[in-house]
């Protein structure tokens, strides 16, 4: 099975100029916790509500804070047309549960959530996508302080 039989293909997108009131109220009103930062056509970032939390809140930044200063940068994507059981098991060994799907233009089309894979994808690859997700250890595991 390919990416696009099972990614979400309607995503809301915020721009890097938006604040993270805004991007917090988007996240809210589609009751999701990250959204794909867009700018020129092109996917520069994401920002999840970890991000609002941890690198603005947490810091007693302004809820007018630009998207640009807490949004991740560097983001980890797959392609449409790339094999789903693939990208299960990179999300798993990248510990993400979301993903950016682009097209071979490197334009947004779609998102793919550990959800969408359990949905369309054989049990065993979700099973093995989430139990590496949930590994303790790694950048944001409260063992590791």
């Amino acid at each position: 099975m390919k990416v696009s039989e099972a990614m979400t293909r309607d995503v809301r997108i915020v721009s890097p100029e938006q604040t993270i009131r805004e991007a917090a109220q988007e996240m809210a009103r589609i009751d999701a916790g990250v959204l794909p930062v867009g700018e020129n056509d092109r996917l520069v970032g994401m920002i999840t509500d970890r991000d609002i939390a941890v690198r603005a809140v947490a810091e007693g930044k302004s809820p007018d804070v630009k998207v640009r200063d807490v949004m991740s940068g560097q983001v980890l994507y797959c392609y449409e047309n790339d094999d789903l059981d693939d990208v299960a098991k990179n999300m798993g060994e990248m510990k993400v549960r979301r993903m950016p799907v682009l097209d071979r233009d490197k334009r947004l089309v779609g998102i793919l959530s550990l959800g969408d894979v359990a949905l369309n994808d054989k049990p065993k690859s979700t099973a093995q996508a989430l139990a590496h997700i949930s590994e303790h250890g790694g950048k944001h595991s409260q063992s590791a302080h």
